[in-house]
């Protein structure tokens, strides 16, 4: 059975809610566009009125890897000076979208957690074959346009629950496990450099 995951899931302490993402799956509709073959065009219509109808498919990825970023305190987090134009979306709703462009290239797909004016998010670093961050944006044109959007259906972006991995079970059994690590590429953070707050879930 498939769940789409909700507000509530997202409004809660976000190592929480970056933990029980893994073996959930990231669910793309927007901009994963089906362009049909000369052969194969769909039309409607007739005469000057035909015109060529675009199909979309829901592409789905399995949650492998997240990294935390939580509160005022977390010196590598982009709120850890305060609130900004660019940060304010953590700030925000729990289940919003945040992407920001980075190192004048990349996307970043986080989401926000917690509660309202806290600021915290996950960070989706690796989903399915993608492995990255940057990978699983590119892969599933992932932008600016769903920045400050709330996760679901009518967005175009959302997370289902496809029941890989039990919500309440605190120890993994079967083939799967996770992992625990310091978070990537954060070299001036001080203490937090060290701080296991990445995720990574694994086949035993």
């Amino acid at each position: 059975m498939r769940k789409i995951l909700r507000e509530k899931f997202f409004n809660r302490p976000t190592i929480t809610v970056a933990r029980e993402l893994l073996g959930k799956y990231l669910v793309c509709r927007c901009h994963c566009l089906i362009r049909p073959s000369s052969r194969a065009k769909l039309t409607t219509g007739h005469g000057e009125n035909k015109r060529i109808v675009k199909k979309y498919k829901d592409v789905a990825v399995m949650i492998t890897e997240v990294e935390v970023y939580d509160g005022f305190k977390d010196k590598a987090s982009q709120a850890f000076r305060g609130k900004t134009e660019r940060n304010k979306i953590m700030f925000g709703e729990a289940g919003t979208i945040y992407v920001y462009f980075t190192y004048g290239m990349h996307f970043m797909l986080n989401i926000v957690t917690g509660k309202k004016n806290y600021p915290a998010a996950v960070l989706i670093r690796g989903a399915g074959e993608y492995n990255g961050p940057a990978k699983l944006t590119k892969a599933l044109k992932i932008d600016k346009r769903l920045n400050n959007k709330t996760l679901g259906k009518k967005t175009g972006l959302w997370v289902e629950d496809r029941g890989i991995l039990s919500r309440k079970s605190k120890v993994e059994s079967g083939k799967w496990k996770i992992i625990r690590t310091p978070r990537i590429g954060i070299p001036r953070a001080e203490e937090w450099v060290k701080k296991p707050l990445r995720f990574v879930l694994k086949n035993k």
